[in-house]
């Protein structure tokens, strides 16, 4: 029976500067001066590993390998002093074996942290939901009273104020009182609110046309009526400003 081996690819770092970054974490190290023997040891250690379960290893891990054991090699070699005797100062020109290395651990930091906060900001924004602007122009400068703006009534804003109607009509309702039901259909009070319209000669106040209204269910056939009478476009429906109240009058181009 033939051996069989399971190979697994893991990212668990994003480069050999990210498994270095780990390591001085991990062990507490000073970034500006890394024990080079030691930080090379864990490193070997890790490749090792990987090796070990046969998870592949990147070329560029094996760069940084054997950068780090150059860099011990010259840490072990005695180091070579020039003096310069220029008023009994003595100067040591040996360049640290570890700065280069040093330099790009703490640019790899610097954007590591900047991502993080980056990848938070982006979650952050993601909560966030937002609308297309509004014109407001209409509303900038000047007395709103002397500009006359006309609203698009919605069915939201007429569900909007059907909810104000029953809140009135619920403050107004007697403690006690006697219900009498009437079967009144919605053609019907579409037919009255026509006739009621053409008698007033000119625009009506909303709440004005359930003054009649006794209960829940005749409140709520009129207002069906309306919105009938919106949708076959024999009434116009308008609002001067968001919020206000809400006018009706009856098409006068439309043939009965």
């Amino acid at each position: 029976m033939k051996d069989m081996h399971y190979s697994v690819k893991l990212d668990a770092f994003e480069g050999p500067l990210d498994l270095l970054l780990h390591l001085i974490n991990r062990y507490e190290i000073d970034i500006y001066d890394i024990p080079v023997s030691k930080i090379t040891e864990q490193y070997l250690l890790y490749i090792h590993t990987m090796k070990e379960l046969q998870l592949d290893v990147a070329s560029e891990y094996l760069v940084m390998a054997a950068t780090l054991l150059a860099i011990k090699s010259k840490m072990l070699l005695p180091k070579k002093e020039e003096e310069v005797f220029e008023d009994d100062f003595q100067e040591d020109f040996e360049i640290d074996p570890r700065e280069e290395l040093v330099t790009r651990l703490i640019e790899y930091k610097k954007f590591k942290e900047a991502a993080i906060l980056l990848k938070e900001k982006e979650y952050e924004r993601a909560q966030i939901f937002s609308k297309s602007p509004s014109n407001m122009e209409a509303y900038i400068n000047g007395n709103d009273e002397e500009r006359e703006v006309t609203v698009d009534v919605t069915l939201y804003d007429m569900l909007g104020a059907l909810q104000k109607l029953l809140k009135r009509k619920k403050a107004q309702q007697p403690i006690q009182t006697r219900i009498t039901r009437q079967e009144v259909s919605i053609e019907q009070r579409m037919s009255e609110i026509i006739q009621d319209l053409t008698s007033f000669k000119g625009r009506r106040n909303f709440f004005e046309l359930f003054e009649g209204d006794v209960g829940k269910g005749n409140v709520v056939v009129t207002f069906l009526a309306v919105l009938e009478l919106m949708k076959t476009k024999q009434i116009f429906v308008e609002q001067e400003r968001n919020f206000e109240n809400i006018f009706i009058q009856k098409n006068e181009g439309v043939i009965q």
